[in-house]
């Protein structure tokens, strides 16, 4: 046998050895580009990413682009955004260059301007001030518009909401025990109480997550705490929570108007599922209330549910009606915005990582119903059949369009 046909048959051999399995390297399959506007809503001091979170992204190599002092309201500083990998944008319109928006609020119409056709904007929705040329004009710009008050988790559970519910919870009641205080107005009291002295009565309207959060602060303040909702699962729910019986009760106007008489507190927590709040305390409940008690109306983002309160600004947040303090912030959450912050970008984060880890915006919507939820337009297409009935925009069903493509 010839040389060359001894390796022919050697070479023969060898391929017919076991081989060892080549698996593919996985690679990272879409590289995002990300921008962080500053906000310009009135009294809007959160910013969507914190720099911890630009860091993270950056390290798994993504780009995010930060207009200059976005972080201002929550104390940070464009040094610390640069310092995490972010380039810094000194004009609106360089941030817009961006192929996805993170935002806390809805965008303005000079924002929208801004936009390039097939964006992917994440922002709130918030319904009640929805304007309907923003919608048209998100829709001639063939956005994919994903409102984060709206996605789901994996447990049904809408994950910033809740975040921003226990922040406001926990507020109302620090809030509460601030107006009851000589210094700012209130007749003395201190929330909760001491030995001796009888505790602070607090009422709570609403047994969900703002409900629960207020409840557990005042409790733990050493207040006497009553909750009022029409779902007797959330208040068996709350006592469960809890862990000690408090009173409940379904929301019965003379039983609330007793409560409300003896109360030197009033939160309102109770949440809509669409559109405005139920006004559930008439005037004539707040005029029995006593003199220099304390109304902290939460519910005020969706109309509120007092019939006295009107909407105050943070610079300027209370008025006395009946001779009750009325508290009526809009947005009690950016009241501390560091920590409501922090708690976005800790939802925010890992949602952006998951749309780059998929393929891109499309695939998540695809494979998660939970994500889905919160898309209200999808390629330019209404797909909120509540915004399209309250407009009279023409949509159509999401689940319908995504199979089409």
């Amino acid at each position: 046998m010839s040389s060359g046909d001894a390796l022919k048959s050697l070479a023969h051999e060898a391929a017919m050895l076991p081989q060892e399995e080549m698996l593919e390297i996985s690679r990272k399959k879409h590289s995002l580009f990300i921008g962080i506007p500053r906000e310009t809503e009135f009294q809007e001091h959160r910013v969507a990413l914190v720099p911890q979170a630009v860091a993270l992204l950056v390290a798994n190599g993504h780009r995010v682009i930060v207009e200059t002092n976005a972080g201002k309201g929550a104390y940070f500083t464009d040094r610390d955004y640069s310092e995490a990998g972010a380039e810094i944008a000194f004009s609106h319109e360089k941030v817009y260059e961006a192929d996805i928006i993170l935002k806390v609020t809805p965008p303005s119409k000079k924002e929208i301007e801004l936009m390039k056709h097939k964006q992917t904007l994440f922002s709130a929705l918030q319904l009640t001030v929805q304007p309907e040329d923003t919608l048209r004009e998100l829709m001639n710009k063939k956005v994919t518009a994903i409102a984060w008050d709206y996605i789901k988790d994996e447990h049904g559970v809408y994950p910033i909401i809740r975040s921003m519910g226990e922040i406001a919870g926990n507020a109302s009641v620090l809030i509460a025990a601030e107006l009851l205080s000589n210094v700012n107005g209130g007749k003395g009291m201190i929330m909760g109480g001491v030995a001796g002295i009888p505790p602070t009565e607090v009422v709570i309207l609403g047994a969900g997550t703002v409900g629960s959060f207020a409840a557990r602060n005042a409790l733990a303040l050493g207040a006497n705490v009553k909750v009022f909702d029409n779902s007797v699962a959330k208040l068996r729910r709350l006592q469960n929570d809890l862990g000690t019986r408090i009173y409940t009760s379904v929301i019965q106007p003379k039983v609330l108007a007793k409560s409300l008489m003896r109360a030197d507190v009033a939160i309102s927590a109770i949440r809509a599922p669409h559109g405005r709040t139920p006004c559930v305390v008439t005037q004539e409940m707040v005029e029995n209330m006593k003199q220099g008690s304390v109304i902290v109306d939460v519910s005020i983002d969706q109309g509120g549910c007092f019939e006295t309160s009107k909407v105050t600004t943070h610079e300027r947040p209370t008025f006395v009606r009946e001779g009750v303090i009325h508290y009526c912030v809009p947005n009690i959450a950016s009241r501390v915005a560091r920590t409501a912050s922090y708690a976005l970008s800790n939802i925010f984060a890992p949602q952006v990582l998951e749309i780059a880890e998929g393929g891109g915006i499309e695939r998540l919507i695809r494979s998660q119903r939970g994500f889905r939820h919160g898309v209200y337009i999808y390629n330019g297409t209404l797909t909120s059949s509540f915004l399209g009935e309250s407009f009279n925009l023409p949509y159509k069903d999401l689940d319908l369009l995504i199979t089409a493509f």
